[in-house]
């Protein structure tokens, strides 16, 4: 009877410890672009409030489709509005837990050894000349948010469907950039964030603003909790912005 009981205890301990781990192991996912910042920042979250979190990156688009088959996402941050209002449209997300965290903005890249320096993004033959035939590495157009910014952008400049059958399409940013540091295309166009991180690309230049849709990257809360409000809270606050700031986020 006694063992029986001491048991039971230990079972019982051990399930309530179980679910007081559980409620604080927080998961935030991110998309792909913000991998470094969301790092530091989750660090200096954890240190804080002594909360354990999981990071979890990607696509956008991808994202938003694991977080509506059931992923277990207490926080979301998409690199665009449309996959958020996607969770938001498919009854994930409330839309009145979205707020707009940063901005960014979209340079082209060339590899570090190239000889190629900046040019005039509307001259179709300045884009050929460089490209000479290879590939123009750039987040799927389709579904990945740098993509689709970057379509819009050629688009804007008139150069979109004479470049549309050279275009290397990654599955997202970090992708679109690998490919312009390991030589395998000679130009590419991803988030001066990720540009920054790399000492294998330069910026040749950026693409106008007016030329796409405002890079915002909107995050919400998917799970409500004592520990996602206090995380979603954090991610908004000044040491956070800072964090955010170093990376190259506005």
């Amino acid at each position: 009877m006694k063992a029986w009981t001491v048991h039971a205890c230990l079972t019982a301990i051990l399930s309530v410890s179980s679910s007081a781990y559980a409620a604080t192991d927080l998961k935030i996912y991110a998309a792909s672009s913000m991998t470094n910042a969301i790092d530091e920042i989750v660090q200096k979250f954890e240190h804080k409030y002594d909360v354990s979190v999981t990071s979890v990156y990607g696509g956008s688009s991808s994202i938003a489709r694991q977080i509506t088959n059931g992923a277990p996402a207490d926080i979301f941050i998409s690199a665009n509005t449309k996959w958020m209002d996607y969770l938001v449209d498919s009854g994930v997300i409330p839309r009145d837990s979205v707020t707009n965290l940063v901005h960014n903005r979209l340079v082209v890249i060339a590899p570090k050894s190239s000889d190629t320096v900046s040019f005039n993004f509307s001259d179709l033959n300045a884009w050929q000349q460089v490209l000479e035939g290879q590939r123009l590495a750039l987040g799927n157009p389709m579904s990945v948010p740098a993509g689709m910014y970057a379509k819009e952008s050629l688009t804007h400049l008139g150069i979109w469907k004479a470049l549309e059958r050279q275009i290397a399409p990654a599955k997202n940013v970090r992708m679109a950039l690998a490919l312009v540091e390991r030589g395998e295309a000679p130009l590419g166009i991803v988030y001066q964030t990720d540009a920054q991180l790399s000492n294998k690309v330069k910026i040749v230049g950026e693409l106008a603003d007016n030329s796409h849709t405002a890079i915002i990257y909107p995050a919400a809360i998917v799970k409500d909790s004592t520990e996602s409000k206090q995380l979603f809270e954090y991610l908004q606050s000044s040491d956070a912005q800072q964090v955010f700031a170093q990376y190259g986020f506005q």
